[in-house]
């Protein structure tokens, strides 16, 4: 278990916000391999105030998709606060995340994600007013730096925001300028769990449970965010959970199980994603190369699925598969 703020969370694997992945029917799935606590996709805090459609789509939930955490993205503390609020009228989360680590061009355009770690202040007032004025924790996601990876300024940053409220620091072990490439730096995770009281939650190459389990050991952090290592590999969450616990790892994956749980995760997108169906497809056809990318022959299915028409064909190309 681990407590951030008034929350107690029986967990310490979490599913990651992945803009683009972690909509309700990938939650669905995730949670019926084992994860126990999950986040909605990244929200734009400018998107909710202009009331963009698209972006409450993103917040379709289920009562059986909890417990669930938010995460916002922008860089002004009253258009954060507006959003959240909006939100939370119709929306119940465990606690509330500020990124400030998203990495890629067209957030960092906007001042937002990774740009926050450039000063830190405008990250330690959305945190103080967020705090003030919600009544439920306030988290912080955050990378090494934005540029150049400083272990005793990052840790800095981490204990103001500590001091502004923050009841967690989520932390991804590689700068803004890395994105994904490169080594995780453990040891900079661990400074900033030895800097801060409040917990501390590692991210970064969470890709199988000896990772997971790494991170753990060489961090010391609280609990692990999983992201990357869940596309396609719902089963992760239990085999850390596992491994953790007894060490036990789990065999190659099976081809019959993985078709099986494959079509169980596009049948909730055929029954709760909103968008057309070539919308649908599209999605469709990303999510099977997830599953399908490690069995041979995954090569030559790219080019099959890409010319199915409908969701009947797509699952007689998968059954078809291996």
């Amino acid at each position: 278990m681990i407590k951030i703020g008034s929350c107690s969370i029986h967990t310490k694997v979490f599913l990651a916000p992945m803009s683009g992945c972690t909509d309700l029917p990938f939650r669905l799935i995730a949670r019926e391999h084992g994860a126990k606590f999950c986040f909605f996709e990244m929200i734009d805090a400018h998107s909710v105030t202009h009331h963009r459609q698209k972006t409450f789509s993103m917040l379709k939930t289920l009562e059986s998709d909890q417990p669930i955490a938010l995460q916002l993205l922008g860089n002004d503390p009253q258009i954060m606060l507006s959003a959240a609020e909006t939100i939370l009228r119709s929306v119940r989360a465990s606690f509330l995340d500020i990124n400030a680590a998203c990495p890629v061009r067209k957030v960092i355009k906007k001042r937002a994600g990774a740009y926050l770690l450039k000063t830190g202040k405008t990250l330690c007032d959305t945190v103080k007013l967020l705090t003030s004025s919600l009544s439920l924790p306030i988290t912080v996601k955050m990378r090494l730096g934005y540029e150049d990876e400083t272990p005793a300024d990052i840790s800095d940053l981490a204990k103001r925001c500590e001091d502004s409220g923050a009841a967690a620091i989520f932390i991804h072990g590689r700068t803004r300028l890395q994105h994904y490439s490169g080594n995780v730096n453990y040891g900079a995770i661990r400074a900033v769990k030895e800097s801060i009281k409040i917990p501390v939650i590692g991210s970064g190459d969470v890709l199988s449970a000896q990772l997971a389990k790494k991170m753990f050991d060489e961090t010391g952090c609280d609990a692990i965010l999983v992201a990357r290592g869940s596309l396609g590999n719902p089963w992760i969450f239990r085999a850390i959970e596992n491994h953790l616990k007894d060490g036990s790892l789990p065999g190659p994956r099976d081809l019959k199980e993985m078709k099986k749980v494959l079509k169980r995760h596009l049948s909730f997108m055929h029954k709760h994603m909103e968008c057309s169906e070539p919308g649908k497809l599209g999605v469709m056809r990303k999510v099977t190369l997830w599953y399908t990318k490690s069995f041979p022959g995954a090569k030559s299915m790219r080019g099959e699925i890409s010319l199915v028409k409908s969701y009947g064909k797509m699952l007689e190309s998968i059954e078809s598969f291996g």
